[in-house]
């Protein structure tokens, strides 16, 4: 039995990749998506379709329509959601995917460290799991075939 996982986060470093990696080697039947990781195409990708947009703002809510178009499907498709939160970066989006996947009813793998245990008390409550690195998220995900 193949899963589709989501992996909501940000988009600045190698986190899903480390993911990728790490289920492959313990050979788990996992497809990945996730948002847009070319950051560039991400921010652009309004004008790239729409055209060009009269300000900043606009450039930004044409991209962003589009990316949260992508986002609701392929998050609506996913049978898993595991939504990662770091030490370095800012993480609006990945609180709204996992939000996203909780009012959908797709289970939800909350990573967090432990300084941000206070300030994710609410999301971590909501979520079906929640756990402290990749590794032990992917522990869950392998129990399912155990």
């Amino acid at each position: 039995m193949a899963l589709s996982v989501y992996l909501a986060g940000q988009i600045h470093d190698d986190w899903r990749n480390e993911v990728r990696k790490k289920a492959e080697q313990k050979a788990l039947p996992l497809h990945f998506t996730g948002p847009q990781e070319d950051h560039s195409l991400s921010d652009d990708i309004g004008e790239k379709i729409l055209g060009e947009q009269p300000s900043k703002e606009y450039h930004d809510d044409a991209a962003s329509s589009i990316n949260n178009f992508r986002t609701r499907i392929l998050l609506q498709k996913a049978d898993v959601v595991i939504a990662y939160f770091g030490e370095s970066y800012k993480q609006w989006n990945t609180a709204l995917d996992a939000g996203s996947a909780i009012q959908a009813g797709k289970p939800l793998i909350l990573i967090r460290p432990d300084s941000l245990i206070h300030p994710l008390k609410e999301l971590s409550n909501q979520a079906d799991v929640t756990v402290k690195t990749i590794d032990q998220a992917l522990e869950v995900l392998a129990y399912l075939y155990k």
